[in-house]
């Protein structure tokens, strides 16, 4: 019979199965290619993130890099260099346990040809995307773990649930890892659905946003 782990160390290792399990989903669904993109899940001391230059599609549970509360490495493969993008998002929102980052194609394409506004880069033309996602602005280009990217993600943290860095791809936040990964799904599809549309399709009306608002408690 195997041995009964302590509760936090059991915590600890379906975390680790759920960002490889994640990981594994996104990377066959090509939401991530090579090594781009991360994941991270907080933990009761710290917080799980996936390892700099690491595939999404093959993650090793063991070697996801563990960081403590202060953000310093302790152990597993050297972190991603989007460590301070996540650990402002889990310091800022103590209800969020999971941060999602891809290059998903659609949502890059997207900055490319040009977002519908800066504070709402798509608009709400599916139920959907209105109660699932949610309101999501673009951060201007920076580089690759430019600390600018993670001040505005603080700033952020608390008043929407993603941000789409502009072309680099979507940051997306949630109660639990599968959660965060549920809504960039759902925001990568509308990115799909609007640059595939010709002419663009009109988003719902107030009205029908409202109703979303009264029936479901849609954050729109």
């Amino acid at each position: 019979m195997s041995a009964i782990l302590p509760a936090d160390h059991a915590a600890e290792n379906r975390a680790r199965e759920e960002i490889a399990r994640i990981g594994a989903d996104l990377y066959a669904r090509r939401y991530t290619v090579g090594s781009a993109g991360n994941i991270s899940a907080r933990l009761a001391d710290g917080w799980l993130i996936t390892p700099t230059d690491a595939c999404l599609g093959h993650l090793d549970p063991a070697a996801i890099a563990k960081v403590d509360a202060s953000g310093q490495w302790v152990s597993g493969d050297k972190p991603s260099k989007t460590l301070a993008l996540h650990r402002n998002v889990y310091e800022v929102n103590p209800s969020m346990n999971g941060v999602v980052h891809t290059h998903s194609t659609h949502l890059v394409a997207l900055t490319l040809a040009g977002v519908w506004q800066p504070d709402d880069v798509l608009p709400p033309i599916t139920p959907y995307y209105v109660m699932k996602v949610g309101h999501v602005p673009l951060v201007p280009y920076r580089r690759p773990g430019d600390p600018e990217v993670a001040a505005r993600i603080r700033a952020l943290a608390n008043d929407v649930r993603g941000v789409l860095l502009e072309r680099l791809g979507p940051v997306v936040w949630g109660a639990s890892v599968s959660q965060a990964a549920w809504a960039l799904e759902e925001l990568e599809e509308t990115a799909r659905l609007w640059l595939m549309t010709t002419p663009r399709p009109a988003p719902l009306t107030e009205a029908q946003i409202d109703e979303l608002r009264t029936t479901f408690n849609a954050k729109w």
